[in-house]
């Protein structure tokens, strides 16, 4: 048996919510277990990218270094929202991915 980053081989078990409100246990494969934490990572990073753009542009100083930073916070701010975008179309929970993140991390 070979392991991976959710301890083993095979499906992980993921909650999602439907659109009733009520929580669903879904297994998922380890494609899609790949694609999910590509697509967190991507969320995090463009969220980090945008952070740094934002800060560039609140100590932007002349025309010049304000025109760039306005220039970094937007195509920051599209990345950030494509990568969400395509986040929810998988359904992924952040905040799950974040509680298994650590639990990895920990471990």
């Amino acid at each position: 048996m070979s392991f991976n980053r959710w301890g083993r081989e095979g499906n992980m078990r993921i909650w999602r919510k439907k659109a009733n409100k009520k929580e669903q246990e879904v297994y998922i494969t380890s494609e899609e277990q790949e694609q999910m934490w590509s697509v967190y990572m991507d969320v995090q990073r463009s969220q980090m990218e945008w952070e740094r753009a934002h800060l560039l542009f609140q100590e932007a100083r002349g025309q010049d270094q304000i025109d760039y930073a306005i220039y970094m916070l937007e195509a920051a701010e599209r990345k950030y929202q494509m990568n969400l975008k395509q986040a929810k179309q998988l359904n992924l929970d952040g905040a799950h991915m974040q509680y298994l993140e650590n639990k990895r991390e920990s471990s």
